[in-house]
C-alpha cells in the first residue's frame, strides 16, 4: 500500500500534535518539505550527524528491536525501552509513521504502506537540503563511523566505496570502528582518500612500534604524542570555532581481530578524554567542543557524566536511534548525549545557539530518511550504480524466498541470526552453532526473494571463515557467559555494545541479574539432551577473532543452505528463557519464556 498525500498530511498533524514536528509546516504541499523542513535560526550553527551506515549504500528495510534491555542505571532509561513505552517516553504518536522509524511496532504492514528508509542517494538529498537552510559555511557534517564495512562491494574494494560515497556526500569529520578491520595499510589508503579530517583521541601507536614505526609519514602520526591520528579537528562554521574531538570504538582489538592492526592501541580513559577536552578548550580557545563517538550510548552517557566541558556527544555503535538527547550533569555543566541509529535510516540535526563565545541553547531532530519521500540524488545515484556494477551479478543471485519477516537486531537472537544458525549446522552437522551478536544487518520482508546482497548484509566482514570443532558443555558456558557480561555488566565501560551470541541447536536460561559465571544455566539441546560441562559437542561458528579459521566463508555457507531450501523458514528460534526479567521496559514481544 502506498501512502497518500492525504494520509501522509494526516500523519503528520499527530506527529505534530506530539511535538515533533513545527505545527506551522503541516499546512506544505510538499509532505517531503513537512517532515524535512527544518529552517535554523540565524546566527546558529547546524552539526549534521549520521553514522553506523554499514556500507548500505541503497535504500533498506530495518526492524528496530523489541528486546533491549537495562538494568541498574539503564532500567527504565533510554535506549532501553522498546514499543510502546518509547512512544510514551518520547511522545510519539502512535500508528505514525515517526512509530514505524523509532520502533519495531507493526512492522511488516507499515514497512509496506512507508517503504523503505536510508540510501545515500536519498541522504545526499536530504543533507543538501538541510545545509542549503543552514546557508553556506554555517553546517559541518559528521561520521560516526562503522561506514566503510557491511556489504559486499565494500569488502571487495577494501571500503574505497563508502570513501568516494562520503566524499560526494560532504561529510567534514569522521571517527571509527569497522573501518580498523581491513589491513592497516588499507586503513590508511582510505583516511588520505577520504576528504574529510578521520579523528581518534583514543587511538595510539603501541611504545614498542613507535622507534620505528612503519606509518610514521602518515600525516595524522603524532611522534611526540603518539597519536595514530589526528585527536581533534578545528572547524570554522557561521563565524564559530567548533572543536570536534574523536572517540574511536575503545574495545577494537578485543572485539575484532588485532592482527588486522597490530601497532595500534585503544581503549576508554576519561582522564585522558579530560585532558584533552581541556586541552583543547585553553590552546584553541572554540565556541563548542563536540566529541563524535563511537563509544555506544551507555558508555556515552557515563563518559558524560564524568567528563567536564563538552557540549555534545555525537554517539554511534549501539544503533540507537534516539529522538532526542539525553542532558547528563557532570561536575562542570552539562552534556548532550545523542545517538542517530544505523544503516542510513537517520540523519541528526542539531542547531547551536553560539553567542558569546558558548553554546546559549539548541534545537535537536533525528530526521527518519524515507527513500520514498525523498528524491535521489542523480550524481550520487550514478555513483552507485558504478560501485555496484562490477559485482552485479554475485550480488543479485536470487537464492530463495522469505516465508516470514527476517530481521537481526535484539538482545538474543533474530530471524535472519537464526537461518545463520541453522545453515552452519546443516553444513557442518554439528549439535551446536554460534553466531556473533552484530547489530547491523539489514530487514528482509515475507515473500521477498533473498539475494546474496541480503545475504552480505548480515555477514560481510573481513575474517568470514567459518570452523567446526569439539567442545566441551562447560566451554559453551564460558562463552555464553562472557558475551553475557558484554552485554548486561553493570558497569558500562565493561560492555562492547553489542547483542548476545546466536545459537542454534541449544536453548538455555539467562538471568542478567545474576553474577559473572552465574547468568547462565539449563542449556539443553533441540533434541531435549540436558548439556553436561564435562561432555563434548559438535559446534560450528564463524568469525573468530583470534586466528584464522579453516572453514568457507560464512556468506557461501548461509547461501548453500537457502539455494537448497528454496524457502527460507524458521522452524524454531532459539532464544533463552528469561529470569528477572518480567516487566523490563526494555522487553516486549518476547519470543521465549519468562520465568520471572
Amino acid at each position: 500500500m502506498s501512502l497518500s498525500r492525504r494520509e501522509f498530511i494526516r500523519l503528520m498533524g499527530m506527529a505534530g500534535a506530539a511535538g515533533l514536528v513545527p505545527t506551522a509546516a503541516l499546512a506544505d504541499k510538499n509532505p517531503a518539505e513537512t517532515l524535512y523542513n527544518r529552517p535554523m535560526k540565524k546566527g546558529s550553527v547546524r552539526l549534521l550527524h549520521f553514522t553506523d551506515t554499514h556500507a548500505q549504500l541503497l535504500p533498506i528495510h530495518f526492524r528496530e528491536p523489541n528486546v533491549n534491555m537495562g538494568f541498574g542505571y539503564g532500567l527504565g532509561k533510554a535506549p532501553h525501552i522498546v514499543g510502546d513505552r518509547f512512544l510514551n517516553h518520547f511522545g510519539i504518536q502512535a500508528d505514525s509513521i515517526e512509530s514505524h522509524a523509532f520502533t519495531y511496532l507493526g512492522f511488516d504492514e507499515a514497512a509496506r504502506r512507508y517503504g523503505k528508509v536510508g540510501g545515500f542517494a536519498h541522504m545526499k538529498t536530504l543533507i543538501d537540503q538541510l545545509r542549503a537552510e543552514a546557508g553556506e559555511g554555517n553546517s559541518l557534517l559528521l561520521d560516526g563511523g562503522d561506514t566503510w564495512q557491511g556489504s559486499g562491494t565494500s569488502y571487495k574494494t577494501r571500503g574505497m566505496d563508502m570513501v568516494k560515497a562520503c566524499n560526494l556526500l560532504g561529510v567534514d569529520v569522521m571517527t571509527g570502528h569497522w573501518e580498523y578491520t581491513y589491513l592497516d595499510h588499507e586503513v590508511l589508503k582510505n583516511v588520505n582518500a577520504f576528504n574529510g579530517d578521520f579523528v581518534a583521541q583514543n587511538v595510539k601507536v603501541r611504545d614498542e612500534a613507535l622507534f620505528d614505526y612503519r606509518y610514521a609519514d602518515f600525516e595524522g602520526f603524532n611522534e611526540d604524542s603518539g597519536h595514530a591520528f589526528k585527536p581533534y579537528v578545528i572547524k570554522e562554521a557561521n563565524g564559530a570555532r567548533i572543536a570536534i574531538i574523536g572517540q574511536s570504538f575503545p574495545y577494537t582489538p578485543i572485539a575484532n581481530p588485532s592482527r588486522f592492526m597490530p601497532d595500534w592501541t585503544f581503549g576508554i580513559s576519561d582522564d585522558t578524554m579530560q585532558a584533552m577536552v581541556d586541552e583543547v578548550r585553553e590552546n584553541e580557545r572554540p565556541d563548542a567542543v563536540v566529541v563524535i563517538s563511537h563509544n555506544g550510548m551507555d558508555v556515552d552517557l557515563k563518559m558524560a557524566s564524568v567528563v567536564s566541558g563538552i557540549d555534545a556527544i555525537f554517539g554511534g555503535h549501539t544503533h540507537d536511534g534516539m529522538p532526542a538527547p539525553t542532558l547528563v550533569k557532570n561536575p562542570g555543566g552539562e552534556t548532550l548525549v545523542t545517538n542517530a541509529g544505523s544503516n542510513g535510516k537517520f540523519v541528526g540535526v542539531m542547531d547551536f545557539d553560539i553567542r558569546n563565545g558558548k553554546v546559549q541553547g539548541y534545537e535537536y531532530s533525528l530526521l527518519p530518511v524515507f527513500s520514498n519521500l525523498l528524491e535521489a540524488d542523480a550524481g550520487m545515484n550514478q555513483l552507485i550504480t558504478d560501485i555496484r556494477k562490477p559485482y552485479s551479478g554475485w550480488l543479485n543471485e536470487e537464492l530463495a524466498t522469505a516465508d516470514q519477516l527476517l530481521y537481526r537486531r535484539g538482545n538474543f537472537n533474530g530471524t535472519f541470526d537464526q537461518i545463520i544458525c541453522d545453515a552452519l549446522n546443516t553444513h557442518y552437522d554439528s549439535q551446536v552453532s554460534l553466531s556473533p551478536g552484530f547489530r547491523w544487518g539489514t530487514t528482509v520482508m515475507e515473500g521477498q526473494k533473498i539475494t546474496m546482497d541480503n545475504v552480505l548484509d548480515q555477514t560481510c566482514i573481513t575474517y568470514p571463515e567459518t570452523y567446526s570443532r569439539e567442545m566441551s558443555g562447560g566451554d559453551i558456558k564460558n562463552i555464553l557467559e562472557d558475551v553475557c557480561d558484554n552485554l548486561f555488566n553493570k558497569d558500562p565501560y565493561y560492555q562492547q555494545g553489542g547483542d548476545m551470541v546466536r545459537v542454534g541447536g541449544l536453548d538455555y536460561v539467562c538471568d542478567p541479574l545474576a553474577p559473572m559465571g552465574q547468568r547462565i544455566s539449563e542449556m539443553t539441546l533441540d533434541s531435549g539432551e540436558k548439556i553436561h560441562a564435562s561432555k563434548s559437542y559438535k559446534v560450528s561458528g564463524w568469525a573468530t577473532v583470534g586466528s584464522q579459521s579453516p572453514g568457507a566463508d560464512i556468506w557461501d555457507v548461509v547461501a548453500g543452505y537457502l539455494r537448497d531450501q528454496k524457502v527460507a523458514s524458521v522452524k524454531k528460534l532459539n532464544v533463552p528463557a528469561l529470569k528477572n526479567a518480567k516487566g523490563n521496559p526494555g522487553l516486549n514481544n518476547y519470543s521465549g519464556k519468562v520465568i520471572s
